[in-house]
């Protein structure tokens, strides 16, 4: 089957398959020819040297990532070929002797994969849920990518259970680590305005949120100053790669479905890129 093909496939597996539009879409031919046949698939979060070098030493050919390659939103590369950057040009003579093809899948898996009951869900969101074994805590929501009721425990529990069943460094939890892990909501990016997010754990009970990135301010300051009035809520914070990651595992499981044929496909962590220097 040829890497074209295989990306065809793939997007029409997705929910958003009709609605995404191509010219707008994050999800481009990021490195290399989709015109040859796919001697197999890598799926990562994000394609590392490392993930790169495992790729080729696999013999697989066609990488789909969630993130984009070279370090800047659309993958933009004239500004790195105009000043000659040593790291960029490294990579990028990597990709070419390995005849890799990559292509990033952001916008279509966020848009939803297929469920058994006929619904959808965001892929990357229930790969997480899969990879925590908290499918079966999934709760409705209008207000969140994904919210569970989790058996009670408590916030210094759940946050070492997450740690330790993502293969972590570990996590910064800001909040009472005693108190009760119930109401628990994945958010998507962090980055300033955080009234949503605030307004939700007033109104409707949340107490933990799960979140990518986390800044000083905003939702930060409302979780200690709740937590510090004795109120059950805390943040656990595990870094935007580790969160998206296992969605990205999960994917490799339903890409023969996707494909209608039998492809080697693989997963191949990036791994958490931080390490934790602690007092």
């Amino acid at each position: 089957m040829k890497i074209s093909t295989v990306i065809s496939k793939m997007k029409a597996y997705y929910k958003g398959s009709k609605d995404i539009k191509p010219d707008t879409t994050r999800d481009q031919l990021l490195f290399g020819s989709t015109q040859k046949e796919c001697t197999g698939i890598v799926t990562t979060q994000w394609p590392s040297v490392d993930v790169i070098r495992k790729a080729i030493e696999l013999g697989d050919n066609l990488i789909i990532t969630h993130e984009a390659l070279f370090w800047n939103h659309g993958d933009h590369t004239d500004w790195l070929e105009s000043t000659k950057n040593i790291t960029y040009l490294a990579k990028k003579q990597l990709l070419e002797a390995g005849g890799i093809t990559v292509w990033r899948c952001h916008d279509y898996v966020h848009s939803g994969i297929p469920l058994p009951d006929g619904t959808y869900s965001d892929g990357i969101f229930y790969g997480l849920a899969k990879e925590l074994a908290w499918d079966q805590y999934i709760v409705p929501s209008k207000n969140s990518e994904l919210a569970l009721r989790l058996p009670t425990s408590s916030v210094a529990a759940l946050a070492n259970y997450i740690i330790d069943k993502l293969d972590l460094e570990g996590a910064r939890v800001l909040g009472n680590l005693n108190s009760h892990a119930k109401q628990v909501n994945v958010t998507f990016h962090i980055l300033g305005d955080a009234k949503k997010e605030i307004t939700d754990a007033d109104q409707e009970g949340i107490n933990i949120y799960l979140t990518p990135e986390l800044i000083d301010f905003t939702l930060s300051e409302y979780i200690r100053d709740s937590s510090q009035l004795g109120q059950d809520k805390a943040v656990i914070a595990i870094g935007h790669f580790n969160l998206e990651e296992p969605g990205m595992k999960y994917m490799a499981t339903y890409i023969p479905k996707a494909l209608g044929e039998s492809i080697p496909c693989r997963f191949i962590k990036s791994g958490d890129m931080y390490h934790y220097i602690t007092k």
